[in-house]
């Protein structure tokens, strides 16, 4: 463990108070406006939250994936956009650094990383290559001592205001398979890079994602991660494990604040004079809720600590991920049947949250991706138990 129980425990409650008294209450102007106040991103700087993965030797907390997952319970009880201000840092954006990075890598980006000075993105997804990663077509040609980039990202999150990009481009262009795909790191002010304008979409507003171009864009060839071509797609692979994990927490988290939100509404709301909490069909709503959540709950702490132990996590992560997401979409379409009419309208949370939940099914990988990723990994083990 990174942090003794007690401080863990202290952490917990200074998060839990900072999601109550502050974001719970910004949820309805964030949604409104598609914009989280600057002031937010400083104040989560300061609690160290944008280093919660980054190892303390690179001015991170480095909490352990049980930690991690801690954590990401809490900042899941308000709006997904706030946990995706710093999910990118904690995540994606640096974890194929703290991976598989270079010394030198490692001492240049992460300190900026965790301290919220540098955002991180990861860009992977491109117009043709999605769940299918190992198609992607965004090149990276040998130029004397370095490379030229060519190619679009899509739907990559936090894009518009990153400084550095992860970026999977193909650096053997005769190796169609996952192979020939390297990862490098490229500055965002880089000559030849183009951000589109951001999405409009169906949930989870305050969170930016657009489109990243790379048009001629010279990187020295230090930019490969850990300095070796061939290995990206692997690096990706072993950073949406944690990552996996980490949504998977969020999802539990805010699963928790749905059945908190219709267990008020339910003790509240009357109807044929008497509680909606008194009625049975209600109650059962409520209890599969509860249920299901809690299986979540054990599922992701017990994948943690096999994670922390250094096991190979990608089935229970997949399994994880693929349970909670899956989980937090059936409990956010009971809490709007139990609201009823209200349920549908947007002064109330569950409305917003039903969108907001239905993108955990997608991103870091699709449920269908998961079912794949579990099937392949019960067969294999199958196959060398025999």
């Amino acid at each position: 463990m990174a942090l003794d129980q007690e401080t863990l425990n202290q952490f917990k409650d200074t998060v839990r108070r900072y999601v109550n008294e502050r974001l719970i209450p910004l949820e309805e102007q964030v949604s409104r406006e598609d914009a989280i106040p600057e002031e937010v991103s400083r104040e989560m700087a300061e609690m160290g939250l944008y280093g919660l993965s980054i190892p303390e030797e690179y001015g991170g907390l480095g909490l352990s994936m049980s930690e991690e997952v801690v954590i990401g319970n809490e900042l899941g009880h308000t709006a997904p956009c706030f946990r995706s201000l710093i999910g990118t840092n904690v995540g994606i954006g640096s974890q194929a650094i703290v991976m598989d990075g270079t010394e030198e890598q490692k001492r240049d980006y992460l300190p900026r990383l965790a301290s919220g000075e540098l955002v991180g993105s990861f860009c992977l997804t491109e117009p043709d290559a999605g769940s299918d990663a190992a198609s992607v077509r965004t090149s990276a040609k040998k130029d004397g001592n370095g490379y030229v980039l060519n190619g679009t990202k899509r739907y990559i999150t936090n894009s518009t205001k990153a400084g550095v990009f992860t970026v999977m481009a193909r650096t053997d262009p005769d190796n169609k398979g996952a192979g020939g795909i390297s990862a490098f790191l490229v500055d965002a002010k880089s000559p030849g890079i183009s951000t589109g304008k951001p999405y409009k979409k169906m949930g989870q507003q305050g969170t930016h994602v657009a489109d990243v171009i790379f048009e001629d864009v010279k990187v020295p060839a230090d930019a490969i991660i850990g300095g070796v071509e061939g290995q990206g797609f692997k690096t990706a692979m072993k950073v949406l494990d944690r990552g996996r994990l980490h949504l998977s927490s969020v999802c539990i988290g805010m699963a928790d604040r749905l059945i908190t939100e219709c267990l008020n509404y339910a003790s509240d709301r009357k109807q044929f004079g008497q509680p909606l909490s008194d009625f049975q069909l209600v109650q059962a709503m409520l209890a599969d809720s509860k249920t299901e959540a809690y299986a979540a709950e054990a599922m992701v702490k017990d994948a943690a600590v096999k994670f922390d132990a250094g096991e190979n996590t990608a089935m229970v992560a997949a399994c994880a991920k693929y349970y909670a997401s899956e989980m937090v979409g059936r409990v956010a379409d009971r809490a709007v049947q139990i609201h009823g009419g209200a349920g549908y309208i947007n002064e109330y949370a569950v409305e917003r949250f039903y969108r907001d939940v239905r993108l955990f099914r997608i991103y870091e990988g699709t449920s269908q991706i998961q079912q794949i990723v579990i099937a392949r990994n019960m067969l294999k083990a199958h196959a060398a138990a025999r």
